[in-house]
């Protein structure tokens, strides 16, 4: 009997770890033993574990835990009435049939944005955007809503990064301004920056606590999609986040 309670105090202990994400998506070690009143050598112990099943990254630079793909695997198969994704599901093929073009969600791991969610355009010449693809986030327009929208910490984290690089004749200077005008509009766009002939849009989706928990994107050629069509559509695409907003927190 003993061991059975023990047994269910250690799931309960790595899941209050788990349920820390759901306040802030990145904590260092010390935090999070502060947090849930564990000591420090008995969290390195379940995160290792956490960390080896997928469900836990540790970025080697920082030292610092977010979420692991596996978090987004088990998603997959919530019952649609519980999927928070199927939610928005309805809400992105509404923005595609009123803008004709792909519209996708996209959400930061370390360095990169991975796109979770999509519903392709009916136009014969479309933007294809897979599920489960990954970017890195130094181009693109829902890349710099997932920075703009990110706290000074974690903007700090990405910088140091080993891997984070600046896309090619821009300059830190020139970048900072483009993420302050992001956070002023309230949007970002680009224009064939990663991919020749393409262009997108992009806004944030806030969760509970008024964070950015994902960005809201829509893509296609850039023979449709000027920056004028762009400028045109944001106030559609932002009245669409907000609704998914909402969801969110419910």
């Amino acid at each position: 009997m003993e061991e059975g309670k023990s047994t269910v105090r250690s799931v309960e202990r790595a899941l209050d770890l788990l349920l820390c994400f759901t306040l802030k998506a990145s904590w260092a070690m010390t935090e999070l033993a502060g947090h849930v009143g564990l000591h420090k050598s008995t969290v390195h112990r379940m995160l290792a574990t956490l960390e080896d099943k997928g469900f836990i990254e540790r970025d080697p630079v920082t030292e610092r835990y977010q979420l692991g793909l596996k978090v987004w695997e088990l998603s997959a198969n919530l019952a649609p009435e519980s999927d928070q994704s199927t939610m928005w599901q309805k809400e992105m093929e509404r923005l595609r049939d009123q803008l004709g073009e792909t519209v996708s969600i996209y959400v930061r791991s370390g360095v990169e944005r991975i796109r979770i969610q999509s519903v392709q355009s009916n136009e014969p010449v479309r933007r294809v955007a897979p599920v489960g693809a990954r970017f890195p986030l130094y181009a693109g327009a829902s890349s710099k809503v997932l920075i703009a929208f990110a706290s000074s910490v974690e903007q700090h984290e990405i910088w140091q990064h080993p891997s984070w690089q600046l896309r090619e004749g821009s300059s830190m200077e020139t970048y900072e301004s483009e993420l302050l005008e992001v956070v002023e509009q309230g949007y970002a766009v680009s224009f064939e920056e990663r991919e020749s002939g393409v262009s997108a849009i992009c806004v944030p989706i806030y969760g509970r606590d008024n964070e950015v928990i994902a960005a809201l994107a829509v893509s296609g050629p850039s023979s449709r999609l000027t920056l004028e069509s762009m400028k045109e559509f944001a106030p559609m695409l932002q009245g669409s986040a907000k609704r998914m907003s909402m969801m969110a927190r419910i």
